[in-house]
Order: C-alpha cells, then structure tokens, then sequence
C-alpha cells in the first residue's frame, strides 16, 4: 500500500478546477523518502516508480496525447529503455536519502488512476540548467492539473534542486502546451522555423525558459 505524506512544508501550491482553488502544501520529507504525498484533497503526487511504467506507456498509445510529441510514436521498448535507467536511479537514490539527479513525478487521483506526470532533466555539461517536460492522460485535461504540477515542478527546481536555469519548448501548434508554460511564468525566448515534421509538413518549435532570477520575482 503506498504511504501518504501529510506533513507541511515550505512551498504552497494550489490544483484549480472548474469549482474551486483548493490551496495545499507538499510534504517534502515524505517525497523524498519515496511515499505519495497529498496534492490538494483529489490527488497524491511521487516519484516515478516500477509500477507507473505500465500506465506511462498505455499514455503514449493514446494518438492524442503524442500528437505534439516528436518521439511518438515508437515501440514500447524504445519507452522502457528510457524510463527503466529513471525508475532504477530514482529508487538508488531514494535510498540514499538524495533527490533524484532527474526528478520525475507523477500524479495520481485519490483511487489510484493515474493521470499523468512533469520530468525535469538535467542539461549535460551544464549544472544548474535543466529541461522541463510534462504528459497527461487524456481523462485528465481540462482539470488544471498540467499546469499546477509544471508550477510545483519548476518551484521545486529553484527552491530545492537550486536551478540557476530551466527551458522548455513546445510545437507551434500546441497552444495547450504552450499555456501551460505561460502560466507558469515562463518566458518565450525564441523559435525555430520548420524545426518538427509533422503529417502534413512542419511545424516550428517555440523555445521557453525561466532564471532563477525570473522566478524570485514571480514570487515576490
């Protein structure tokens, strides 16, 4: 049985819907010791385990939610092989009482069904700079949840982690994505004409970022 955290901590974050702002608190010390915490009263938040990998890749079947995903679709395999190293190095480093060197959560509603998850990933050579990724399963648009959990993400980034830089990028043609990173306070710092192919020709990439300066303001 999964354990949940309640304990409060320093970063508070809210999950809107369409009836209200339901504010709420991470329990820190229980995330980092591996257990589910409560995020808000609906929902439990972790870090990425053995037994999301099924959920994750039954996500990436689903031809609407890798529709703006240039990596999908591909053989479950090709899934595995990235997220087996995370699961494994997450759990390594759970044990020895360290953040994650690629935290990766996932949310899941209060029934156990799986909704969908935020990865940050390290830029290599560059420390203190990490990329910014996020799917959800289709049954859980439309709820907020994508950019309440980018905003917790990006806070535990700078506040945790101690980030000096975070970027991100979307197709064009994804406004959802792209809303979901201007909530969240991200800056848009360039794009790249014809960067993915996609059916019917190609579609430009637009680039986002936030400093560690950016986000000190956004809290002030």
């Amino acid at each position: 049985m999964r354990k949940i955290g309640r304990k409060n901590s320093p970063i508070p974050i809210g999950i809107k819907n369409k009836k209200r702002f339901m504010p709420a608190k991470i329990d820190f010390d229980a995330l980092k010791a591996g257990q589910s915490v409560l995020f808000g009263s609906e929902y439990t938040l972790s870090f990425i385990r053995q037994s999301d990998l099924n959920d994750i890749v039954e996500t990436l079947h689903d031809e609407e939610v890798i529709a703006f995903l240039h990596f999908a679709p591909s053989p479950d395999s090709l899934y595995e092989a990235y997220f087996q190293p995370i699961i494994a190095d997450t759990a390594s480093q759970i044990e020895r009482g360290e953040w994650p060197e690629t935290p990766t959560f996932t949310l899941r509603d209060n029934k156990g069904k799986y909704m969908g998850m935020v990865g940050l990933q390290p830029v290599i050579f560059l420390e203190g700079n990490y990329e910014i990724g996020y799917q959800f399963a289709r049954h859980a648009w439309g709820k907020g949840l994508a950019t309440t959990t980018c905003r917790f993400a990006t806070a535990f980034a700078f506040e945790k982690l101690r980030a000096h830089k975070l970027a991100a990028d979307c197709y064009a043609g994804n406004a959802r994505s792209a809303r979901v990173l201007e909530k969240t306070g991200f800056q848009r710092e360039g794009v790249q004409k014809g960067y993915y192919r996609i059916h019917n020709g190609f579609d430009d990439r637009l680039i986002y970022g936030m400093t560690s300066e950016q986000f000190a303001r956004l809290k002030a």
